[in-house]
């Protein structure tokens, strides 16, 4: 596929692919509310509410349509958050997230950072005790403040089995736990070259080799590395959020160093740092790098033909 920005823009931003991106995700939206119960529902309503009036407000003022990625925000927005979490609290999140994320750097194409993580960033760090502690057990329905992420970072004993990991049998986040349907959803939006391969597999093997490496030197800090992508939001960031292509570089490489440094960001806060998770920042960290890792590969052949003349 041709490295040319404006083209790929236009092709993810027209609406029949925004269309065709929002309609893989909708299982996983079917799949939390089988999980946890028809609170999903209105926390999805909820979220699309709040970021169209932020998007409309800000239409209105520009003398603009509501851009297509009014149609994505919200829903990656409701599937990263816990599905206990107050309806207040996810209008707050939706609208900061398109504020802040978007709306505020003049719509679609001109952002740098994914709204929807901008949004989950915000609240994550506004109200811990509702975003890190109260998790939905779906087989007992009872709220836990243990997740298996947790769990395995916190060394205990890791009793969730592989079939409750790949299904969905699990606390997490809302959209995060089907994660056999992520992967089989992920792989189709690669085939369909709406989601760049690079991305996904450099973030996900990055680690999987860091963990592994490190469980050999220090087994005490670093864990099981297969277990370490099939807890917390690796796969779901890895598919539908790190691979935003308005976010992340358009150059093939810059994908590539993109989704390493993914890896390395989030195993790093994952194993030394106050929160469990580190998705989301590693996410927000390599958005705001994005454009300087394109610049460095496609000033490379320049800088090397120069040294030649010199």
């Amino acid at each position: 596929m041709k490295n040319d920005y404006p083209a790929m823009l236009h092709r993810f931003a027209i609406g029949r692919q925004m269309q065709i991106f929002a309609i893989a995700l909708l299982p996983l939206v079917a799949a939390g509310m089988m999980h946890y119960g028809m609170h999903v529902l209105w926390m999805l309503i909820t979220s699309y509410v709040a970021a169209f009036c932020v998007e409309f407000s800000f239409a209105k003022i520009r003398h603009l349509k509501v851009d297509a990625g009014a149609i994505v925000t919200p829903l990656i927005f409701t599937l990263v958050l816990p599905p206990t979490l107050p309806l207040w609290i996810v209008a707050v999140g939706s609208a900061f997230g398109v504020f802040f994320g978007k709306a505020i750097f003049g719509g679609l194409g001109k952002n740098i950072f994914n709204p929807a993580i901008v949004g989950r960033l915000f609240i994550t760090i506004s109200f811990p005790a509702f975003m890190a502690t109260m998790w939905l057990d779906p087989k007992t329905d009872a709220i836990t403040t243990a997740s298996p992420l947790g769990v395995l970072n916190r060394g205990q004993d890791f009793n969730y089995g592989l079939m409750d990991l790949l299904i969905g049998g699990v606390p997490g986040s809302v959209g995060e736990t089907f994660r056999l349907g992520i992967i089989i959803i992920g792989i189709i939006l690669i085939l369909m070259r709406i989601v760049n391969w690079r991305i996904p597999v450099f973030f996900i093997g990055s680690v999987f080799l860091i963990t592994w490496a490190g469980s050999l030197i220090w087994p005490g800090t670093y864990k099981d590395p297969f277990l370490s992508i099939l807890v917390g939001g690796i796969l779901f960031g890895a598919f539908f959020v790190a691979s935003d292509p308005i976010t992340s570089p358009y150059t093939q490489k810059g994908r590539m160093l993109y989704g390493i440094g993914l890896g390395i960001i989030t195993v790093v806060i994952r194993n030394f740092a106050a929160f469990p998770e580190g998705v989301m920042f590693a996410v927000i960290i390599m958005n705001a790098v994005s454009p300087l890792l394109d610049d460095m590969v496609l000033n490379r052949p320049k800088k090397r033909e120069a040294g030649v003349q010199s």
